[in-house]
């Protein structure tokens, strides 16, 4: 099957054409997905997207008027993709249900001990030949409360290497999972308990109606003072700006994230030589108790190899006309 791959990147090319070993012919483009660039697509019967792929309603009628019959998506979400539009077009769609959880939850957990210990700060001052300790100073993470928004896979892991530290679990999600209660002493709550009692907050759940903006200014100001907040789920789960107000005020004394709610068209590129036009994240770059990643939680050796294995494996069940057991529906 033909199918053109947008968003190609260096780090996830090799892995696909191992994956596929030429049983399809892979068209790799590095440009994103977007209503110039869906005409690329001619003459494809598939294509393979990115987590920043433009896949909107207007976006699938170009693919659709080219010849597109098979949508892969290279990520577990699927919020990029109007489903509905898809659905009206009998377009197919599959994703990647699950490449490593342990790659998102390990680097979660990057985040809180990087932001805790200050270790950007350190590492620039020791450059520069200070190696004073002040300005420092952490805290234990042994004994913290820690609530986890969201207990699936990648939740899971998280509150596993929480509790070999020490932490004090409080967790919400919309079905309880009872391994987590017998092994790890998981206390399930709602939100705003979590946001009253947590000293850490991370946040793994999908992007939906009803969680966009769960960080809100309302949630924020039920935070206990000097909280830490980490984002590696999606970046609609929180309302940047409120953010940037409750760090102007020092109720959120820590802020991780790996993702962003107007990502799109900004991480994944170099725009190093280029002047930021997005004021809100520029204003987040500015304080020093915020770290920020380009989406690269799941960038790990294994992480690519199941992306790559899943993807090639629902192009062939697409060709063969067999149920993958990862296509994407709207219910």
């Amino acid at each position: 099957m033909k199918t053109t791959i947008f968003s190609t990147h260096k780090f996830d090319k090799p892995s696909l054409v191992k994956a596929n070993d030429g049983k399809h012919e892979l068209n790799f483009l590095e440009y994103r997905l977007t209503k110039e660039t869906a005409r690329l697509a001619r003459g494809s019967k598939a294509v393979a997207l990115f987590s920043n792929d433009n896949a909107s309603a207007e976006v699938l009628d170009i693919l659709y008027q080219q010849g597109i019959e098979y949508i892969v998506l290279r990520s577990a979400g699927f919020n990029h993709v109007d489903l509905k539009k898809a659905d009206k077009l009998g377009l197919k769609v599959a994703r990647v249900p699950a490449y490593s959880p342990y790659a998102i939850a390990e680097h979660t957990l990057a985040l809180i001990l990087t932001l805790n210990r200050k270790i950007v700060r350190a590492h620039n001052r020791v450059r520069e030949q200070n190696f004073s300790l002040n300005g420092l100073t952490g805290f234990d993470l042994n004994g913290k409360t820690v609530g986890v928004i969201g207990t699936g896979k990648i939740g899971a892991v998280l509150v596993k290497i929480l509790h070999g530290l020490g932490c004090k679990i409080l967790a919400h999600d919309v079905s309880e999972d009872k391994n987590l209660i017998d092994l790890y002493d998981v206390i399930y709550t709602n939100c705003t308990t979590i946001c009253k009692q947590a000293d850490i907050i991370s946040l793994h759940v999908p992007l939906t109606p009803s969680t966009r903006h769960l960080i809100d200014t309302e949630h924020i100001t039920l935070m206990k003072e000097g909280v830490m907040l980490i984002n590696t789920s999606r970046g609609g789960l929180v309302d940047t700006k409120a953010v940037i107000e409750g760090l102007k005020s020092g109720k959120i004394g820590y802020f991780g994230i790996d993702v962003y709610e107007e990502e799109e068209g900004l991480f994944f590129e170099d725009h190093s030589d280029t002047i930021l036009q997005d004021d809100v994240i520029a204003r987040l770059m500015t304080f020093n108790n915020v770290l920020i990643t380009s989406h690269q939680a799941f960038l790990t050796e294994t992480a690519l190899k199941n992306i790559a294995d899943t993807t090639i494996y629902n192009l062939d069940c697409f060709e063969e006309k067999v149920p993958s057991g990862n296509e994407v529906t709207l219910d």
